[in-house]
């Protein structure tokens, strides 16, 4: 049986470098092309035919919509939700696409490499920051030092408050990755004994394998939505200063 973690190594498949940094084409590229496609096809294929009694896929694409939306709007607020909507429907769309289209055998899940899933979680956090510093100023500091704690414990209540606020890129980004890899790994294993096992017990890592996958499905959906909740949640702390 091949080892389960060869499916997370990438090789360039076209070497490219550009100024001393390595761009070149691999699996994980390219499946971040086809989802975006994808979710583009999608999309239009929704709209293209607009009427005012909606047909099954742009019900589903307005029903979608509607309900990042009311996702943005409870979260961060109604007034900010329309500047925050199109970051945050792109970023549950990717991860939900990547999610899924990395089920399919012969694919690869673009999730499964921290440095996609970290780069999504420091980008949201980038964002919080920026957004509390542009409507509060310096007393965006104030989230450091909580109203009401006694001057002794100020010492110790900054440090904490500083390392809890860098933990949350750190969390979201393992949280996705190490679901998406431990999922897909035991597929993986899975698939492994239903061609190496006799012929005759292969039926029951094959049953286990179907029922893993659509579980997978349903996590790849769960962990798209806690991924996108969560920076909405940070980014409406930032805008609200909940401290």
């Amino acid at each position: 049986m091949h080892n389960p973690i060869e499916h997370f190594e990438l090789h360039a498949i076209i070497p490219l470098h550009l100024f001393g940094f390595d761009i070149s084409i691999n699996k994980a590229v390219i499946m971040m092309w086809v989802c975006t496609i994808l979710i583009l096809l999608f999309f239009r294929a929704g709209m293209k035919k607009r009427s005012l009694v909606p047909g099954r896929l742009q019900s589903v694409v307005e029903l979608l919509v509607d309900f990042l939306y009311g996702m943005v709007a409870e979260n961060i607020g109604e007034k900010d939700a329309k500047k925050y909507f199109p970051y945050i429907a792109s970023l549950f769309m990717f991860i939900l696409f990547c999610n899924l289209t990395g089920l399919v055998p012969g694919t690869h899940t673009v999730t499964s490499q921290i440095i996609v899933t970290g780069f999504f979680a420091v980008l949201g956090f980038a964002i919080a920051m920026i957004t509390g510093f542009v409507k509060h100023g310096t007393h965006f500091f104030s989230i450091f030092c909580p109203p009401g704690v006694p001057l002794p414990l100020v010492p110790i209540m900054i440090p904490i408050e500083i390392i809890s606020l860098l933990a949350k890129p750190f969390s979201l980004s393992v949280r996705l990755f190490a679901n998406m890899t431990a999922g897909h790994t035991v597929l993986l294993v899975l698939f492994g004994l239903v061609v190496t096992v006799p012929a005759l017990a292969a039926w029951i890592p094959f049953v286990f394998s179907v029922l893993i996958n659509a579980l997978e499905v349903f996590i790849g959906v769960v962990q798209a939505y806690i991924f996108t909740i969560l920076t909405c949640v940070y980014i409406g702390d930032a805008n609200k200063m909940a401290h």
